[in-house]
């Protein structure tokens, strides 16, 4: 068995379409219409028709499902979608390991998170005078991860 994707209903296909492409900057894999894949694996599906095929109730908006996007500028996306009058669950903070995150919601009130990645932040934390080994008891990462990832980024 392998795990395709991740799938996530809509009430407006073009609105949601729309966020996802134009401010998230997703590229389209496959569009069936009332249901589009995007690059990365994840679909976005027309509420109305999706009911159809499970016979049940859609609820959307429980905060207890996210997409997670990684992107090392978290700081540009914000201004982005402050500018696009996104709902945020909450402004830019760090995660436990440091990691810098920011949660909101697409159309449909589901979450969305964007983080920058793990070897990024071993960057910017070398940036901000971390050794590697006070970078690895923060992170939980292998020095050795920790280290290639700072060379890449120099």
């Amino acid at each position: 068995m392998k795990f395709i994707c991740a799938l996530v209903t809509v009430s407006d296909i073009l609105v949601a379409r729309n966020f996802y492409e134009n401010i998230l900057d997703q590229k389209v894999k496959f569009d069936f219409g009332e249901n589009v894949t995007f690059h990365g694996d994840f679909a976005l599906h027309l509420e109305s028709h999706f009911k159809q095929l499970i016979d049940k109730e859609i609820t959307s908006g429980g905060n207890n499902f996210e997409l997670y996007f990684e992107y090392d500028q978290v700081d540009e996306i914000v201004s982005k979608l402050k500018l696009n009058e996104v709902e945020f669950v909450h402004d830019i903070r760090e995660q436990p390991w440091r990691q810098k995150v920011v949660r909101f919601y697409d159309p449909d009130k589901n979450i969305v998170e964007i983080g920058e990645s793990m070897p990024f932040l071993c960057y910017r934390l070398s940036n901000e005078g971390l050794s590697i080994k006070e970078t690895a008891k923060v992170t939980g990462l292998a020095e050795s991860f920790i280290a290639e990832s700072i060379k890449s980024f120099q």
